[in-house]
């Protein structure tokens, strides 16, 4: 059994915004593969399954995430070397897509509340650079994890998440 993580925060209202990359990255990924997502949140997210592989989407905001991987994790006994989160960095250029197999938090505070609860680093993550250098100076990086990507950003996301949907199928052999 596998568990893929995406990192976001649950009301509409962050939809499209920088924070949000985990969910949108596993939307696009269920569309593109005919999946559907479950009705009701079970231990704290959406969920969906494809064969031995669990998605979630936890739903206690971003910062809080790591309490649904915990109870995913107990429920289905799945060890930490088959959990994937997926998940935004402002300190990558826009688009850059770097997977990781442990490490730390990098300052992003959904891998904070995973590595607590957890109590380790030591499971793989893709990062997806939401990198504006200009506009995250404008704005405050809290401001600006929180904003709604650029149109020329939008336009791009596409085929960035064509590229991540590539990668997750890599890394959970589908």
């Amino acid at each position: 059994m596998k568990l893929v993580v995406g990192l976001g925060n649950p009301e509409a209202k962050y939809n499209f915004t920088r924070h949000n990359t985990g969910f949108l990255a596993l939307d696009f990924y269920f569309k593109v593969h005919g999946l559907e997502w479950g009705v009701k949140p079970r231990f704290g997210a959406i969920f969906g399954r494809s064969g031995d592989v669990i998605f979630i989407k936890p739903q206690d905001f971003y910062n809080l995430s790591g309490q649904a991987v915990r109870e995913y994790m107990r429920y289905y006994k799945i060890s930490i070397s088959d959990i994937l989160v997926i998940c935004d960095d402002f300190n990558l250029e826009f688009g850059k897509i770097r997977y990781r197999s442990g490490g730390s938090a990098g300052g992003n505070n959904g891998l904070k509340s995973i590595i607590s609860e957890l109590g380790t680093s030591d499971f793989a993550r893709l990062r997806m650079g939401t990198g504006n250098d200009e506009l995250r100076k404008q704005m405050g990086d809290v401001d600006f994890v929180l904003s709604k990507f650029t149109s020329e950003e939008k336009a791009a996301l596409p085929e960035i998440l064509r590229a991540l949907t590539e990668r997750i199928d890599e890394e959970i052999g589908g």
